[in-house]
């Protein structure tokens, strides 16, 4: 599926850095275009994600519908993991790059004792040999609601190449496991359960290339 996000004046803070190191910290000074080509998995059917920029361009939010993982009575078989990968072409204004550094997300589990949740997820830039992975676990009994942030280090980054458009992918998954729990047990795992939607928000950092 194609989502569009068109932003209104570049994009700052957090999310993207860069590769052939400027010394300037501001966004670039004309607009910018993020571009989700495709969004495919399980978690993530046609018609059910969205990407936005933010107003001040400090980040792109995407949003999710039916993004739930869950085991027990009347859970199919292949319900225990899902996962949605995402494929973004940034249209970056020139003499500027971007890395990930930073993303976050949040959701609601109900997870018995004995079963356990987790949240995954990876970054890469199409054609790098580099990618950053993060997995965070939640164990049972938990019924809350959940955040994690991904964050990056400086020295880790891993950057788009100056003068070319690559392909960001980000591939996030969502399991759950029974464990110990009672087969009686329903357990399950999404984010953002509130509203019925999932929200993961990716935040960017800017400088120039030389």
């Amino acid at each position: 599926m194609l989502l569009r996000a068109l932003a209104a004046t570049g994009v700052a803070a957090s999310l993207f850095g860069s590769s052939g190191l400027g010394g300037s910290p501001h966004p670039p000074p004309v607009p910018i275009v993020i571009d989700s080509v495709t969004a495919n998995g399980s978690g993530c059917p046609t018609g059910t994600a969205a990407v936005s920029v933010s107003p001040d361009n400090t980040a792109f939010t995407v949003t999710y519908s039916t993004y739930l993982a869950q085991v027990g009575p009347g859970s199919s078989p292949t319900d225990y993991r899902k996962n949605c990968q995402l494929s973004l072409v940034v249209h970056v204004p020139g003499g500027y790059t971007y890395a990930v550094v930073s993303a976050s997300y949040r959701g609601f589990a109900s997870l018995a004792p004995g079963a356990s949740g987790i949240q995954r997820a990876g970054y890469h830039f199409q054609g790098s040999n580099r990618t950053t992975n993060s997995t965070h676990r939640f164990d049972g009994a938990f019924n809350d609601d959940w955040e994690v942030t991904d964050s990056v280090d400086v020295r880790a980054r891993v950057f788009a190449p100056c003068g070319a458009e690559r392909n960001l992918d980000i591939n996030t998954e969502l399991q759950v496991d029974q464990g110990t729990s009672s087969p009686s047990a329903t357990s399950f795992m999404e984010m953002d359960s509130t509203d019925g939607s999932i929200t993961s928000v990716y935040h960017l950092a800017w400088k120039r290339c030389r």
